[in-house]
């Protein structure tokens, strides 16, 4: 059995990682086709900032509670539910509420943890791994032989793209602002541009142009991203650290018959997210299991120490991911 009330994190208004306190919350009851999970470890991502921020505002009926992929054990299951069973192991992406001892999530959107990974590696998982392979793969049609560059390489879904992109035979080149940082790159098997010291459409313009972009910083890496491509080059967009806005000469994109495009993950349908999940199943999982793809983690904090886990992000000094390891009630 599992308590009445919980311990988790909350927002309690938008500001800085101060506004990130420890509450008591009811422990959630999974609805129809929900599973709950105990939560041992919840993945730290850049979209909780900007909920945490103000600017990321959860989907209609989803928990206001930041974390959005966690790993546990699952300890309660709603209607409909047959794939699960209690006692088991996952990991999931969640629409929200990761930053707690218990969650409920959509039971198609919850994985086995991959063979080999623990419970600390498989909450790194999710949100990567969702984001990546939906958007370099399916919505970026990466091929093999083809130049995949990536901004920011060295985050979770940075090092998660490379990683993939490499399984997929592309040759792949990461962005990162430090030496520190590009030597972590150059060790996941991918060329890296330190951005503070070289231009990165130059550099992509020397190799042929990019295939594919995959960017999260946006602002004026739009328009640069635009000259970094190939013709018949697409761009996709996943975030815009640096804002939504550029100026555009749109003839580059009919007269190089370029593709721009871009999606978020937590909007998105309980069966488009399903769909990613199997897609992960049967083909990713498989290459994390055989050691092609790894989890780095950057550092784990407590869950009552969250708001120093969004410091560390904020900092942008990690390299991989950042985890909250969730006491036992």
């Amino acid at each position: 059995m599992f308590p009445d009330a919980m311990n988790a994190v909350q927002i309690a208004a938008p500001g800085d990682a101060d506004a990130l306190q420890l509450t008591r919350r009811p422990v959630p009851v999974p609805r129809h086709d929900e599973i709950l999970i105990k939560v041992a470890y919840a993945g730290v991502n850049r979209p909780d900032v900007l909920q945490r921020q103000g600017s990321y505002a959860p989907p209609h009926g989803a928990s206001d509670l930041p974390g959005l992929e966690a790993s546990g054990e699952i300890v309660a299951m709603g209607a409909g539910v047959t794939r699960w069973r209690k006692g088991q192991t996952v990991c999931a992406l969640l629409p929200g509420g990761g930053y707690a001892e218990y969650v409920a999530c959509h039971a198609d959107h919850a994985l086995r943890i991959p063979r080999g990974l623990s419970l600390r590696e498989g909450a790194c998982v999710p949100e990567t791994a969702f984001t990546v392979w939906s958007n370099v793969v399916t919505r970026g049609g990466l091929q093999a032989g083809e130049r995949f560059l990536v901004h920011g390489g060295t985050s979770g879904i940075g090092m998660m793209a490379i990683q993939i992109a490499r399984t997929l035979g592309a040759r792949v080149f990461a962005t990162a602002g430090s030496d520190r940082k590009c030597a972590a790159i150059t060790a996941l098997g991918a060329t890296a541009i330190n951005y503070r010291t070289e231009d990165f459409t130059k550099r992509m313009a020397a190799e042929g142009g990019a295939d594919l972009i995959l960017d999260m910083v946006g602002g004026s890496y739009i328009g640069r991203n635009i000259k970094s491509l190939a013709d018949d080059g697409r761009l996709v967009m996943i975030a815009f650290l640096e804002g939504p806005r550029a100026e555009l000469n749109f003839a580059q994109i009919m007269v190089r018959r370029l593709t721009v495009t871009g999606s978020t993950l937590r909007p998105q349908s309980d069966a488009a997210k399903a769909e990613i999940a199997e897609a992960l199943r049967k083909r990713l999982w498989p290459l994390i299991a055989s050691g092609a793809v790894k989890v780095t983690i950057d550092s784990e904090f407590a869950l009552k120490d969250a708001a120093e886990a969004h410091r560390r992000m904020e900092s942008s000094e990690h390299v991989g991911k950042i985890v909250l390891k969730i006491p036992e009630s």
